[in-house]
């Protein structure tokens, strides 16, 4: 991405939001006229150079809930492919969330909870805002940012994050000047989701009290 690639991007966010106007006036005048149907969520426009479309400034908050939480059995109970967590570690996790966050191991086990619920990209899109904020180079900054994009704000990304509409428009504002803090609120929308909702789950999972049942019990000599 470069200047060309900016101006383009200007000039495109410019035809986005006369559309947005359009789909939005369009929309409402049909909700005075018809009920609510299971429509399409197929997008109305596109923009060619990050996969996102015109809907992403039309959403409403209703539709940017959290997923179902359904759990998967696919994956093993206990954190096999974390860093291994000393027993004092594990036990540091349930003072607060972001003793938990702080530690490898722990967002380890998390993440791989959030596996179980399908909610695995919260994690992933945390964390890849953080490798960003470390990054100084323009150039190397402004192609992590379009990837972040197309990997977790699209709504064309099956790892897609559940932002507000509010935060959204804040993105799109920011893509037109990328930076190394591009996503910064909406990482804090996304690390308050996990806080709140996953956190406590998590803290009562078998997941969370197999790791301590195992880290407690004594090592066996070969």
């Amino acid at each position: 991405m470069g200047s060309e690639w900016l101006e383009k991007r200007k000039r495109q966010m410019q035809v986005h939001q006369e559309a947005a106007a359009t789909v939005l006036h369009a929309r409402d005048a049909m909700r005075s006229k018809t009920p609510p149907s299971n429509a399409s969520n197929a997008c109305c426009f596109c923009w060619c150079c990050c996969c996102s479309c015109s809907c992403l400034t039309v959403r409403s908050d209703e539709e940017t809930v959290p997923r179902s939480y359904d759990r998967r059995t696919d994956v093993p109970a206990v954190c096999d492919n974390s860093p291994k967590p000393t027993l004092e570690d594990a036990l540091s996790w349930s003072t607060s969330f972001e003793r938990l966050m702080k530690s490898a191991s722990g967002r380890g086990c998390f993440r791989q909870f959030l596996r179980t619920e399908f909610s695995e990209e919260n994690m992933m899109f945390w964390l890849a805002c953080e490798e960003l904020k470390k990054e100084t180079n323009k150039t190397v900054v402004e192609e992590k940012v379009r990837q972040v994009y197309e990997d977790f704000i699209s709504i064309l990304s099956p790892k897609e994050v559940s932002l507000d509409s509010r935060v959204r428009e804040v993105i799109n504002r920011n893509m037109l000047d990328p930076t190394s803090h591009t996503f910064e609120d909406a990482q804090k929308q996304i690390y308050t989701l996990m806080q709140r909702d996953s956190y406590p789950r998590f803290m009562n999972s078998s997941t969370y009290t197999d790791l301590l049942k195992e880290l407690k019990e004594p090592k066996t000599e070969p």
